[in-house]
């Protein structure tokens, strides 16, 4: 079967989840669910150039063109990080601090393939979302995933160098880079090799954030920042002193990875 043969493959390159990814794979190209494999007849000359994609280490997510987040199906490609279920716990946070607004308005601070700010127009219908990016590859897949999803998100080039929307936002989310150059070679190759490295290095992008988002928060305003699970104390610590009340979550697997900043 098509499936072993690939799952065979994916683990001779040391693929974490060969049996998942190669199932992943099949059902794509033959356009059904994976509980339908068993009687699929796949042609293999379609597949197997994606699974060599895979053995190669692109991410799945590359390598199908799409990715889910939460309710929706996003496209996904090497211009912007791929979607993490780590992310989703973000956009439960925000939905939390949005509840009660009647037509709240937030910024998205580096959107990529838009999955943050997309996620929120669609399950806050009433709220105006703007999402910023420096990078024109990855505002061009986000506008391609707002007409995809026909939501509505106004998308602008930005860099954290240049003044932010003015607002005023109630909420400021952004996922920025927080991988470490030291900790660089330590990624597995999918993201190492394959995702946009602007996006994964850390260069003072949270700072640059939190200090932002001051001028353009309205007063009970709220920051929310994902973050790299052993840097909690520190980010408290950043948004203390820069007058934050300040609130830390945890995400599914109960590591910290959200730090709120409400504006005084």
């Amino acid at each position: 079967m098509i499936v072993d043969r690939a799952a065979a493959t994916l683990a001779e390159h040391g693929v974490e989840s060969p049996r998942v990814d190669a199932e992943w794979i099949v059902a794509h190209v033959a356009g059904i669910g994976r509980a339908e494999l068993a009687t699929a007849d796949v042609d293999d000359g379609t597949i197997w150039p994606l699974v060599l994609r895979r053995a190669d280490r692109e991410p799945l997510a590359y390598v199908l063109g799409e990715w889910g987040f939460r309710r929706l199906t996003l496209r996904c490609d090497d211009r912007a990080l791929v979607p993490r279920p780590e992310t989703e716990t973000v956009v439960e946070r925000c939905l939390e601090l949005l509840r009660d607004m009647p037509s709240p308005c937030v910024l998205d601070v580096g959107t990529g393939t838009g999955a943050i700010a997309l996620a929120l127009a669609d399950e806050v219908p009433n709220a105006h979302v703007v999402a910023i990016d420096s990078s024109p590859e990855a505002l061009s897949l986000a506008r391609e995933n707002a007409a995809f999803t026909a939501l509505d998100v106004e998308l602008l080039l930005r860099d954290l160098n240049d003044e932010l929307p003015p607002g005023p936002f109630d909420l400021v989310v952004s996922n920025p880079p927080y991988v470490r150059a030291d900790e660089l070679d330590a990624l597995e190759p999918e993201v190492r090799d394959w995702e946009p490295r602007e996006a994964l290095l850390d260069r003072g992008q949270t700072e640059a954030v939190a200090r932002a988002g001051r001028d353009v928060l309205a007063p009970g305003g709220v920051l929310v920042l994902e973050i790299h699970e052993e840097r909690a104390d520190e980010t408290r610590a950043l948004l203390e002193k820069l007058g934050y009340r300040v609130r830390i979550s945890v995400d599914l697997t109960g590591r910290d990875r959200v730090v709120e900043g409400k504006r005084a």
